[in-house]
């Protein structure tokens, strides 16, 4: 099939290339010029596992074409999926700017039956404000071609999208239209070959199941961050806590683990917009407000964990930081936990060395002025001299590191660990001061004790 994808974003580029890879013709259309031209230089604007060889292969295959060109994007394909961003206005609503524009240039060029899909994440509605803006569109030309809106939400996770897209576990369509299902359906017959996955309602329900989804993933984080909280104040060891709630099959394991709150491009600006279109029609969203707030607050337990060890005075001393994206797989730096405590330590007047493998470059770009703060070209190399090392995103290369060596490297043995990634009595026993989320925190006293305990070479042999 013919499609045209209008944005290359993050969604916008995992849509393309993977309807490319299954043997459609794909255009992707951008307004912004220096991502096309990127783009079409080899370049990919986004991090994403696999994505750049992807691109690759099949814009060699001639199946995925990148342009700037409206008409010519409108006038490829017979489905048109708009995958723009919707950013958080002020008050927390989504800005449809982006949307409109995108129907409001397909309203100007088309000339024959379109089924235009959004695949943007937009609230309940926005379906039936496409549809107004290229019908009004279509009249200014006093033209009665024919088209057809639908929404097609995306349920993609950031470092694992193309697995997601090629394996779907569903496939929500809202389509009130026969001929444009039929044309989704072999669209996406592919991708469900084993088992139908797809899942047609109405275009309403299509476009709030998106966000009830991301609404109800927050508040599994928002809630399990504040029992870590609980269980660390009661002595309770929240990993525990959670495999034991995690074998319930009506709980599972998914979205339970306790940090530094949840950050990114999604989970952030949708609860907000959805407790926004929540109040625009009297109704309030008593739990999704707890969520947010909850979240807000867990951002800074790191920091307040860092301020009662060195009894508040931070000025002239030197942090290392593992982790800058908001999760693994990623460099995306939208609402990331670093973000609020890098700005508190630098705004106390210390210093930081960060490591990130792949979101260095867009900290940068996002943090252009944060001075005080450097980075290094591997873990260890922010570790030199620095007064404590902290944890903030869990990628896999931090998971094993060699304690000798950091304990060598580190001014003094302590870890800060927004992430539990470490085994609290491991540590001890290396002699490291270790404060995870909602696990035992070990103290120079608890240090001392494991040294004390640990087994004699003697006993060891004797073993």
């Amino acid at each position: 099939m013919k499609v045209t994808v209008i944005g290359s974003g993050y969604v916008g580029l995992v849509t393309a290339t993977c309807l490319a890879e299954y043997g459609n013709d794909v255009l992707c259309l951008d307004v912004d010029v220096s991502k096309i031209e990127l783009l079409n230089q080899g370049g990919v604007p986004i991090y994403e596992p696999g994505l750049e060889e992807m691109i690759k292969r099949n814009r060699a295959a001639s199946r995925l074409r990148f342009t700037s060109n409206i008409a010519e994007s409108v006038a490829h394909g017979t489905i048109q999926f708009i995958a723009v961003g919707t950013p958080p206005n002020e008050d927390g609503s989504a800005d449809l700017q982006y949307v409109v524009a995108a129907a409001n240039h397909i309203g100007r060029h088309m000339n024959t039956y379109k089924v235009i899909v959004n695949k943007s994440t937009v609230p309940v509605g926005t379906g039936d404000k496409v549809r107004a803006v290229i019908a009004a569109q279509l009249t200014l030309r006093g033209l009665n071609a024919s088209f057809a809106v639908v929404a097609n939400p995306e349920f993609l996770k950031e470092g694992a999208a193309i697995d997601d897209f090629m394996r779907p576990d569903r496939i929500v369509m809202g389509c009130e239209d026969e001929t444009a299902s039929d044309l989704l359906h072999a669209l996406y017959a592919p991708f469900v070959r084993n088992h139908d996955r797809i899942l047609l309602m109405d275009i309403r329900s299509a476009e709030m199941t998106k966000y009830a989804a991301n609404a109800m993933l927050a508040t599994r984080i928002s809630l399990m961050n504040e029992l870590a909280n609980l269980a660390e104040i009661l002595g309770a060891d929240i990993e525990l806590v959670r495999k034991g709630i995690g074998a319930d099959p009506r709980i599972g394991y998914h979205f339970l683990y306790a940090g530094v709150g949840y950050g990114g491009s999604c989970f952030p600006k949708d609860v907000q917009a959805l407790q926004r279109t929540a109040n625009e029609n009297g109704i309030q969203l008593r739990v999704l407000a707890a969520v947010e707030h909850a979240n807000l607050a867990q951002k800074s337990v790191i920091i307040h964990k860092i301020k009662q060890r060195f009894a508040g005075n931070l000025a002239g001393m030197h942090f290392a930081l593992w982790g800058l994206a908001f999760k693994p797989n990623t460099d995306d730096m939208r609402d990331a936990p670093s973000r609020v405590l890098i700005e508190y330590l630098l705004a106390q007047g210390a210093t930081i060395a960060a490591y990130d493998p792949v979101a260095m470059i867009e900290a940068q770009r996002v943090m252009p002025h944060a001075t005080g703060l450097r980075y290094g070209e591997g873990p260890q190399a922010v570790l030199k001299q620095a007064d404590a090392l902290v944890v903030m995103t869990e990628w896999k290369a931090f998971r094993s590191p060699d304690f000798a060596e950091m304990k060598a490297l580190l001014s003094q043995a302590i870890i800060f660990d927004g992430r539990n990634l470490y085994e609290p009595q491991y540590l001890a026993k290396q002699g490291f001061e270790y404060y995870p989320i909602g696990r035992e925190q070990i103290y120079p006293a608890l240090i001392a004790r494991a040294l004390m305990t640990e087994p004699s070479e003697q006993a060891l042999n004797l073993a």
